[in-house]
């Protein structure tokens, strides 16, 4: 590692990274051996130590894992810049390097010089890239990057970027594509689903624009290193107000512009000739956005824009939204569902675009409202997108099928007092459920109505009884101790292998505090082969059959017994294995999951306090007495499991229903 003046502070959970151990296992090193760095920043709850110090205490003690290689121990030393832009030039002009063979393209004037000590890290970036590959180099240091700036930079999801690509491609007949645009270009996101949607067809010039200079500098270097740098051109720019490369027309353009600016030109731009349809408002940049990707296409070319619901209804728009339908230029709208791209609480819509001279579509304009494919919420009220029913009904909808939730309009009755191009305002109530359907709802509902009666039948007979003294109790901490129950805290989840939505067959279950949700739905999860993998290296806390898990939040307290395993456990879960020779889990569990447990070994009576598992208490029985009360708590859980059934099962039918009723679908016989 190049020796530096500058001391580069690490937290725990870097360390951990290098040596390939979860956070606590590094905590357990500061506590064991005396000679563990010691802490020179940071606070108690989040120390910091120098990184050469634990560089060579790691490597004394044999324990920097030899696959961390030198980009976890770089990493630390681009973050201690300081600066989100000197960390993202010393990235992209390692990018550039590890692209060419030759010196890199020129330095732009807009771009500011490497000091010598940035230039030291980007060559030690490119000593990388020999054993990862310069790609996978810069692509790791990239994500750290981006995560590091989350708030600060916007980028389109990888799903997203996709089906962008691909609605233009299937918009344009799937003809040849020659040249890809991006106006407002990023980090090359949208350019780089381009590369991987047409590049193997034929060979593909890129332009990219973007007004701040690292961004620019890091999408050239990310498109250099998976396509011929001849063939990308990424200008530093502000695409409105400079308008370069005006006379130049691309096939396909790809954009998601700023939205919400005020400063965008409005006055300097008065007479620009890029308003076919009129001067945008100083309120509506996004419809500058829109008339300057029209006036940049060839005259068959599509775009594909992602932009705020408000561009489709805001009466400020409504005269150059009247223009869009008048000249053709605008093919169809497409509403997304919450989720799919920053801000996350919003569903943006697509707009597809073509030039402004093409002929108008007789047919009218595609409405598609897709905001409805969707999973179930998360605790968090966030949504998990169904890519899979976005892309059915979108591409259904362009070949010309009609499916539910779109709906072509004749541009006559779009134009009006408000010319509202939303979706949902013109797309007709569909209602899915048919006769077989219903009687299915029916059924499902009759099984669950009977599946809880039975439940309630085998716990009715139950009665209190007040015993003639209190059972004595025993603590988890007692039990541990006696080796009858074995304590894993869930640990900290890998970078980069969680995934959410829908699980395939070889995907493992993650559950995580604050994620758990309604009955423990299962969104969260990870490829069987990283769980493998995390288990070897002591990184992942993973439950087997009949383990009791523990929740430790207050607010989200529980315990229960695994029935499902094997499920990966995230943060502030902890996995309780009991000696079956020694104690009952479900017993275990029945004592363990009540609110007076948590409060008494909660850390204090508050929704963010913690519950320290080994306070918890069971009750000390014999063996056989115990499996007795474990039976009864198994009934307890299928007649909640029940109840829950029927819940869910209701409130679908009342939903079906009351879609039937509104719309006149419904007879009494």
């Amino acid at each position: 590692m190049t020796q530096r003046d500058e001391r580069v502070l690490v937290t725990l959970a870097e360390i951990a990274r290098f040596a390939g151990v979860g956070r606590a296992a590094v905590s357990n090193w500061r506590r064991r051996f005396e000679d563990f760095p010691v802490s020179v920043g940071g606070s108690d709850a989040s120390p910091q130590f120098a990184l050469d110090a634990v560089e060579e205490w790691l490597l004394t003690r044999g324990k920097l894992r030899a696959s961390s290689g030198a980009l976890d121990r770089l990493w630390p030393h681009i973050e201690a810049l300081g600066d989100r832009d000197r960390m993202g030039l010393v990235i992209a002009e390692a990018g550039l390097r590890l692209a060419t063979a030759a010196a890199p393209p020129p330095w732009p004037d807009a771009v500011p010089q490497l000091s010598p000590g940035e230039l030291r890290l980007v060559y030690e970036a490119m000593g990388a890239g020999p054993t990862a590959g310069g790609a996978e180099t810069f692509r790791v240091l990239l994500e750290r990057w981006l995560s590091t700036h989350v708030r600060q930079i916007t980028t389109t999801p990888v799903p997203l970027s996709d089906l962008m690509t691909e609605l233009a491609d299937e918009t344009r007949g799937r003809r040849p594509v020659r040249r890809v645009a991006d106006p407002a270009c990023g980090v090359g996101t949208l350019l780089l689903a381009a590369v991987r949607h047409w590049s193997v067809r034929e060979p593909l010039r890129l332009t990219g624009l973007d007004i701040d200079p690292v961004l620019g500098r890091l999408a050239a270097a990310r498109l250099a290193l998976v396509a011929d740098h001849e063939q990308v051109d990424i200008t530093i720019a502000d695409t409105l107000r400079d308008d370069p490369g005006a006379d130049a027309r691309a096939d396909v353009i790809l954009c998601s512009p700023p939205a919400n600016e005020r400063d965008w030109g409005h006055a300097q731009l008065a007479t620009d000739r890029r308003w076919l349809f009129g001067q945008p408002p100083r309120t509506e940049s996004e419809l500058a956005w829109v008339q300057h990707v029209v006036s940049a296409l060839a005259e068959d070319g599509v775009a594909v824009v992602l932009l705020p619901p408000a561009v489709a209804s805001r009466r400020a728009g409504r005269r150059i939204r009247a223009g869009l339908l008048r000249a053709g230029s605008l093919r169809a709208v497409v509403a997304l569902p919450p989720g799919a791209a920053p801000p996350y609480g919003v569903g943006l819509h697509l707009w597809v675009l073509r030039a402004a001279d093409a002929n108008p579509d007789e047919r009218g304009i595609l409405l598609v409202d897709a905001a409805d494919c969707r999973h179930t919420a998360t605790a968090g009220g966030t949504q998990v997108v169904d890519w899979d029913g976005v892309r059915e009904r979108v591409f259904a909808a362009v070949r010309g099928d009609v499916p539910p939730g779109a709906v072509t309009v004749p541009v006559v009755d779009l134009l009006g007092e408000e010319t509202d191009l939303t979706p949902a305002r013109h797309v007709p109530p569909t209602v899915a459920t048919s006769a077989v359907e219903l009687n299915r709802s029916w059924g499902r509902f009759d099984h669950a109505l009977v599946a809880v009666r039975d439940a309630g039948q085998a716990l009715r007979p139950l009665a209190s009884t007040q015993p003639p003294r209190a059972p004595a109790a025993v603590s988890v901490g007692d039990l541990e101790a006696a080796d009858a129950v074995r304590l894993t805290p869930g640990e900290p989840l890998p970078e980069g292998v969680l995934r959410r939505g829908p699980r395939p067959d070889r995907g493992v279950p993650v559950l995580m505090a604050g994620h758990l949700g309604e009955g423990r739905i299962e969104q969260w999860w990870m490829a069987a082969d990283d769980v493998e993998r995390g288990e070897r290296e002591r990184g992942l806390t993973v439950t087997g059959f009949g383990d009791v898990v523990v929740v430790t939040t207050f607010a989200e307290f529980d315990a229960w017994v695994e029935t499902a395993a094997p499920t990966v456990l995230g943060p502030h879960l902890q996995r309780l294995r009991v000696d079956p020779e020694r104690l009952d889990p479900w017993f275990l569990a029945a004592c363990l999951r009540v609110r007076f447990n948590a409060r008494q070994a909660g850390t204090h009576a508050s929704v963010s306090s913690r519950v320290d598992v080994r306070r918890l208490r069971a009750m000390r029985l014999p063996l056989d007495e115990q499996r007795r009360y474990g039976g009864i708590h198994r009934q307890l859980v299928e007649f909640e499991r029940a109840a829950a059934e029927l819940s869910s099962v209701s409130g679908a039918l009342s939903g079906a229903l009351s879609e039937l009723l509104a719309v006149g679908h419904v007879t009494m016989e």
